[in-house]
């Protein structure tokens, strides 16, 4: 062979078995030669297809690497065809500020041309001119309790401050509110923040000051989150997903579950069944739980579940791009296909007969699969362990296994092709932890996830960050859910 790469080692391998094919049919090997290179021929199309996917590089696009990870980040490049703008703010929930606005009047008093006087003249037409800036402005408000005393007893009485001002120094819950929305929705370092708040304000604010800021809603939201788990418990699907977070130089796990507007992230050491237990959201659930075929989530059979498609398109891809297998072409045809056909209905599912023809289509790609694909050799009596298999080959057993999960999302018209909504949700943790590297304490990290579950719930509402800081500090949720 001239050079190796996939097409040729599979055109001269392919030369190999139509040659062998023939001199056995001519009758020119004995039947122990042909037992032995029929054994021959079935390992060596196993270990070909193992040496496929391993020299096919993984990609954003073929595979569940992100975008970061690759040698072009394309998640960076313009996107023809998508124009969204992200969460829009309601009018009456994104006002956090004054505004002091004025009009001028330049007037016109003389004609430029002829001198006539002009200022009995009405204005036919006028032209603006805009301009808007900002003017930081601290407000410093003092209180004075009177202290006088009885002439009659000699009694000393004190007037009463107010409620919110405890102690001799203040903070209002604007500063908390800014601070905050630095620290976890923008994901700005602490020693940053606090040099940002020292050059508004004129005054430097401790780290930890503004540490118990966080501290602080961490514990006003704790009804909030209670009330955001038994009302996601009621919906009829449940994105779920879960990623590694850095804490303490220890290795934690961000668990997230979505449903419509809610976002509720939860920390934990372990990322399997005990989390999940310890959670306990799944093990009370009873809707749809759409995920990435984690095996911990397949463990709860009392509630159905959906596999992301996209994940699938991603393996299927790989599988295209190592081996060429035209099963796993015509499988992926056939989701993106079903997946198009779903989105552009108005019921938002298939038929029942729809349905009947796209499950006999799916099991007649899978038993294509099966001839298509190299044998997997059963294991030797008194090995131990499991039988090594190929991408494909597990992608198909997964395939075969969780049929009515793969294809829920074309008979239940609640639940989405892909598990997207819960991977957008951690995506800013990850953000977070490459900004400002890992947590150096665990008690802030569960605040973490708590404030910025609540901060993308209020956004998913269209709530301006701030006030929705503001609301927590005043108890003013109640209302959250309208």
């Amino acid at each position: 062979m001239p050079s190796v790469n996939k097409q040729s080692l599979r055109e001269e391998f392919s030369a190999i078995k139509d040659e062998f094919k023939r001199l056995s049919s001519a009758g020119q090997i004995s039947g122990e030669t042909r037992a032995l290179f029929q054994g021959l021929i079935m390992l060596f199309e196993l270990v070909l297809a193992v040496f496929m996917e391993k020299t096919t590089q993984k990609t954003s696009v073929n595979s569940s690497k992100p975008s970061s990870q690759t040698d072009k980040d394309e998640s960076a490049l313009p996107h023809p065809g998508r124009n969204s703008k992200g969460k829009v703010e309601r009018p009456e929930t994104g006002v956090n500020s004054r505004t002091v606005e004025t009009l001028t009047v330049s007037e016109v008093s003389v004609c430029q041309s002829c001198g006539e006087d002009l200022t009995q003249t009405d204005r036919h037409a006028h032209e603006r001119r805009t301009k808007i800036d900002i003017v930081f402005e601290k407000v410093v408000e003092h209180v004075e309790a009177e202290i006088k005393q009885c002439p009659t007893c000699r009694a000393t009485t004190k007037g009463h401050f107010p409620q919110d001002m405890p102690g001799p120094l203040q903070y209002g819950n604007g500063i908390k509110a800014y601070v905050i929305n630095l620290l976890i929705g923008q994901m700005v370092a602490l020693n940053r923040v606090q040099k940002s708040l020292s050059a508004m304000i004129g005054a430097v604010i401790s780290q930890a000051s503004l540490l118990n800021f966080v501290f602080r809603l961490y514990e006003a939201l704790q009804l909030w989150e209670a009330q955001a788990i038994e009302q996601i418990l009621k919906s009829p699907t449940l994105h779920t997903d879960e990623t590694s977070l850095r804490v303490d130089k220890k290795n934690y796990w961000i668990h997230v579950y979505g449903a419509g507007d809610i976002t509720l992230k939860f920390l934990h050491p372990k990322r399997g069944a005990e989390a999940i237990e310890s959670i306990n959201i799944i093990p009370r659930y009873g809707g749809a739980a759409i995920h990435d075929c984690w095996p911990a989530y397949l463990s709860y059979d009392h509630c159905d579940h959906g596999l992301c498609g996209s994940h699938l398109l991603r393996e299927l891809t790989f599988i295209v791009d190592s081996n060429g297998y035209a099963w796993a072409k015509n499988m992926k045809r056939l989701l993106q296909q079903t997946c198009h056909k779903v989105s552009n209905s108005k019921r938002k599912k298939l038929t029942a007969k729809n349905y009947a023809n796209l499950q006999k289509r799916y099991r007649n790609i899978l038993t294509r699969a099966e001839k298509e694909l190299p044998p997997i050799r059963a294991k030797p009596k008194g090995r131990r362990g499991r039988v090594a298999k190929s991408d494909a080959h597990n992608l198909l057993e997964r395939l075969q296994a969780h049929e009515q999960a793969v294809l829920l999302f074309a008979k239940n018209a609640n639940v989405s092709f892909t598990n997207n909504r819960a991977e957008r949700d951690l995506r800013m943790s990850k953000v977070k932890q490459k900004v400002s590297g890992c947590f150096r304490n665990v008690d802030y990290a569960h605040a973490y996830c708590r404030i910025s579950s609540y901060l993308q719930t209020m956004a998913n509402k269209g709530h301006n960050p701030l006030i929705a800081i503001q609301m927590a500090f005043k108890n003013e949720i109640e209302g959250w859910k309208g």
